[in-house]
C-alpha cells in the first residue's frame, strides 16, 4: 500500500487540476511568463520553477548551474498554493502601488487582525544570531538593502511582486523582531490567506540560505 495522503496532498491535487481549467496563454501574457508546449516558467522565492501544462504539477530546480540544467523537485503545498492562487485568481488588472504596510493594514484589509505575537518566534531567535548572515541570506534571494532595519531586504516573491522583510535584533529592552511590509495592492494578486503561506515560505528559504552559507 501506498502512503496515505494527507489533507494538504489533496489541497494540493485540487490546485493542480483547478489550473488546468484557466487559459495559459493569458497567464503567459499577463505575467510575461516564459513557456514552451510542455511547461510554464517562473522564478518564485529566489527559485526557478516549472509548471506542467498537462497536469497542473509543479516542481522547482534543484541545480544552481544554467551548465547542469534542471534537476527537478516537487513544489511543496506553500509553494503550489502560491503560485497557482497568483496565476488562476489574481484580478485582471492586478498592478502595485509602491505604497507598502503590514499585512493587516493593507486596504483591502481593513477588518483583518494583525499577526499574532510569537507567531514568527522561532525564526526571530534563530536570525538574532546573526544579522550579518541573515542579510546576505536576504541578498542570495535576489533580496534589495532596504531600511529600517539591522537586516532588511525588498525580496522579489515573483518577478512581478515584491514584500520588504525587516529584521531587528535584540537588545536589553525588546525582543527580536521581524517584520514584513506588503504593497498596497496584494490582495489583487493573491488571497489574504496565501499571504501567510508566501511569508512561511520566505522564512523556510532564509533559514535555508543561512544553513547553507559559509561562514
Amino acid at each position: 500500500m501506498g502512503e496515505k495522503k494527507t489533507n494538504y496532498d489533496k489541497t494540493r491535487e485540487d490546485a493542480e487540476q483547478r489550473f488546468l481549467a484557466y487559459d495559459q496563454e493569458k497567464m503567459i501574457r499577463k505575467f510575461q511568463l516564459e513557456a514552451d508546449e510542455a511547461f510554464l516558467y517562473l522564478r518564485f522565492v529566489g527559485r526557478d520553477y516549472r509548471i506542467n501544462r498537462k497536469n497542473g504539477k509543479i516542481e522547482w530546480n534543484r541545480n544552481r548551474s544554467e551548465k547542469i540544467g534542471f534537476v527537478p523537485v516537487t513544489a511543496g503545498f506553500e509553494e503550489t498554493l502560491s503560485i497557482l492562487d497568483v496565476l488562476c485568481c489574481s484580478k485582471e488588472d492586478c498592478h502595485l502601488s509602491g505604497n507598502f504596510h503590514t499585512i493587516d493594514r493593507m486596504k483591502s484589509t481593513r477588518y483583518a487582525a494583525a499577526p499574532g505575537a510569537g507567531l514568527y518566534a522561532s525564526y526571530e531567535k534563530s536570525f538574532d544570531q546573526d544579522t550579518g548572515k541573515l542579510q546576505r541570506a536576504l541578498e542570495a534571494l535576489g533580496g534589495i538593502r532596504e531600511y529600517p532595519g539591522d537586516a532588511a531586504a525588498r525580496l522579489p516573491v515573483f518577478d512581478f511582486l515584491p514584500v520588504i522583510f525587516q529584521f531587528w535584533h535584540s537588545d536589553e529592552e525588546f525582543p527580536a523582531t521581524l517584520k514584513f511590509m506588503w504593497d498596497d495592492n496584494t490582495l489583487d494578486y493573491l488571497r489574504f490567506e496565501t499571504a501567510f503561506y508566501v511569508m512561511g515560505h520566505i522564512l523556510s528559504r532564509i533559514k535555508e540560505e543561512m544553513e547553507q552559507a559559509v561562514d
